[in-house]
């Protein structure tokens, strides 16, 4: 969803949330190698310090999920491509959920799990597409539908770098550009938040650069080559109050949600004149209102029928990004178009879309 929007702090070797996506929330979450932790508790009755690492790891926590119970959000928006020199041109409708849940340890650091789902709909009926028209190549193609099952993980008192790819590949440091070294340094996990009365806004960043996992020797249609470039930027609006009060265990958020990438590979542009096309989305994401309220109903429907787990969290907090990167479970979940290429299947099941049908 959006949402989407999760190692030691964060990826040096994210009723829930916003969902993403893509990368959303995934992306934000760094994996360390701790045991799992029993949940806990923020200390209530103080009040924010925004120059401390470890209120703000609270916020984040506070802004994404939920300290008492999981919460449910959604995205949902358009997506476009452009080629070369030409306007954009709307494709297909993007929209998810993100089921979340947060806690703090006895260390300061923060938690979270999740479930995700990410789909593609109809621009005209918003009906989640089974098979989609790709109107550049003129070919009727099967859709991949994003479910991100397991993501548990740790974020640290540093921004985090993201580690994608494989060895050799460029971390990327979330946040570029808001957020600044100190003298001796390093990032402490400081947010740019900005307060005008009541309304408090955030900015989201984080911009890759890594080997595609959807190679061109494995899925020749699929990669749209060997590099890619995913992005994903939100600007959040929230209360002040409430993200202060700590007798609250969350609070509601409102955020626009933008993704800039190459296109998704079900979308089958490699090997054409398109392959270089960049992919431009931008969505509402939310969180906060009771139940599935923040759910579209044709979203909320799909899943309850086909995937109902993904209204919940994990029921436990051993850490896990197996599926967090878009491109990495597309190359598990679908077979290579090379028949020679070597392939490791993911264990997951998908539900449905490309994939869900298993050898």
């Amino acid at each position: 969803m959006s949402s989407s929007l999760v190692n030691d702090l964060a990826w040096d070797r994210r009723s829930t949330l916003k969902a993403s996506l893509g990368l959303g929330l995934g992306a934000v979450l760094g994996l360390g190698r701790g045991q799992a932790m029993a949940a806990g508790t923020p200390v209530r009755g103080r009040s924010l310090d925004y120059a401390d690492p470890v209120d703000n790891l609270y916020a984040f926590g506070k802004i994404w999920a939920g300290y008492d119970d999981p919460v449910i959000g959604a995205f949902h928006g358009l997506m476009y491509v452009r080629i070369g020199d030409r306007r954009m041109v709307p494709v297909f409708g993007y929209t998810g959920t993100g089921a979340m849940h947060a806690k703090i340890d006895e260390n300061g650091d923060l938690w979270l799990k999740s479930r995700e789902t990410g789909y593609f709909t109809d621009l005209r009926t918003g009906d989640i597409l089974e098979t989609w028209h790709n109107p550049f190549t003129d070919r009727t193609v099967p859709v991949y539908h994003f479910y991100n099952d397991v993501l548990v993980g740790k974020v640290r008192k540093e921004i985090p770098r993201f580690f994608f790819g494989v060895e050799g590949d460029s971390p990327t440091l979330m946040n570029e550009g808001t957020v600044f070294p100190d003298a001796s340094g390093g990032y402490p996990f400081i947010l740019p938040f900005q307060a005008y009365g009541d309304d408090m806004l955030l900015s989201w960043d984080y911009t890759h650069e890594y080997t595609n996992p959807v190679s061109p020797e494995g899925w020749p249609r699929s990669s749209t080559g060997r590099r890619i470039t995913p992005s994903e930027h939100f600007t959040f609006s929230f209360s002040r109050n409430e993200l202060e009060d700590r007798s609250l265990p969350s609070l509601r958020f409102q955020a626009g949600f933008t993704r800039v990438s190459p296109c998704w590979p079900f979308m089958e542009m490699g090997g054409t004149p398109y392959a270089d096309a960049v992919l431009f989305g931008r969505m509402f994401s939310h969180k906060g209102l009771p139940g599935y309220g923040d759910v579209p109903p044709k979203v909320l429907a799909y899943v309850e029928k086909h995937a109902p787990e993904s209204l919940t969290v994990p029921d436990h907090w051993n850490e896990d990004n197996s599926r967090v990167d878009t491109w990495k479970a597309y190359a598990q979940d679908v077979a290579p178009e090379n028949p020679d290429f070597e392939w490791t299947q993911s264990s997951f099941k998908v539900p449905t879309g490309k994939g869900a049908v298993r050898a």
